[in-house]
């Protein structure tokens, strides 16, 4: 019997899965998750520091500085959060679609780009190296990220708490 390697694959070299994934790996953004932590949680820090650039004057607005600091400062930081959340959603969203085109036993894919839509299907080889990348490599990315929106989850219900209490 002969087994079909990536060499007979038909699916297009920038459409393969694990192509894909080492793309996203060395982009931008997406490659801030692989990062140690420390770095990571910097690079967290700077986003939410950005979006202080629109949050700060919204809740200035809302709540002077000089009048009302507690909530001008709750809000600013809740406000702030947005960019954080958005880049988080954004991060989830693209590991969580090389995680599905890594794990499924079929790859969807289009020869000419104009809705010739194929599926191939993986041998077992293939399957398990993709498999054991997203065991070792993948998951642990996407754990990171729920942990990030889990803190900062809790972190809002701190604000909320401290809010009422003001």
């Amino acid at each position: 019997m002969i087994r079909p390697s990536v060499s007979h694959c038909p699916v297009p070299t920038e459409q393969q899965p694990l192509n894909e994934y080492e793309q996203l790996k060395t982009s931008w953004l997406f490659c801030d998750c692989i990062l140690n932590w420390r770095d990571y949680l910097t690079r967290l820090v700077w986003i939410w520091s950005c979006s202080w650039l629109v949050a700060g004057p919204v809740a200035a607005a809302s709540f002077p500085p000089h009048k009302d600091l507690t909530h001008f400062i709750l809000s600013g930081a809740a406000g702030a959060s947005v960019g954080v959340i958005l880049v988080l959603a954004r991060l989830f969203l693209g590991w969580l679609y090389i995680r599905d085109r890594l794990y499924n036993p079929t790859v969807f894919y289009e020869e000419s780009g104009w809705y010739d839509g194929q599926t191939w299907t993986k041998p077992q080889e293939i399957m398990m190296r993709d498999r054991l990348i997203v065991s070792y490599e993948i998951k642990p990315i996407i754990r990171r990220l729920t942990l990030t929106a889990t803190i900062l989850a809790a972190m809002f219900l701190i604000g909320t708490i401290v809010w009422q209490f003001s």
